[in-house]
């Protein structure tokens, strides 16, 4: 691959902005959790999965790009957290801050979503180079 960045990458500064919006949805998710009074241990235990979204890759980099999109940006999150206000079921709440969580982590570290042309090339960049 060429050294030039990735069209549709973000680069530089609004990169960095976009990871610490990461951060801070993190945070956030983490404070929305705590004041739904679940066990702290289910945080941790379910942070990864949403990563089930990677199935899509079984069959192809193009069906995997678009299912892991969708368990990867805010709206099927925000739907859920959604339904546990609308339902008051703080359960839910807390599944749909976890949710925010994992989404919130990812973006933190760099991954983003995923363009169809392979699982290393998102919307932050090329994950080969984000290890350099």
């Amino acid at each position: 691959m060429s050294s030039t960045p990735l069209i549709g990458s973000v680069i530089g500064g609004p990169k960095m902005v976009l990871r610490i919006e990461g951060l801070v949805l993190f945070a956030a998710s983490i404070a929305l959790f705590a004041a739904q009074g679940q066990a702290w241990w289910l945080y941790p235990a379910l942070l990864l999965v949403p990563d089930i979204f990677m199935i899509g890759y079984l069959r192809n980099t193009k069906l995997g790009s678009i299912v892991y999109n969708l368990g990867h940006s805010y709206p099927a999150a925000a739907i859920v957290t959604a339904l546990g206000f609308i339902f008051g079921s703080e359960v839910t709440i807390a599944l749909g801050a976890i949710w925010f969580g994992h989404i919130g982590w990812d973006r933190m570290l760099g991954y983003g979503l995923k363009y169809g042309t392979s699982f290393k090339h998102t919307h932050l960049g090329d994950l080969d180079k984000l290890k350099k």
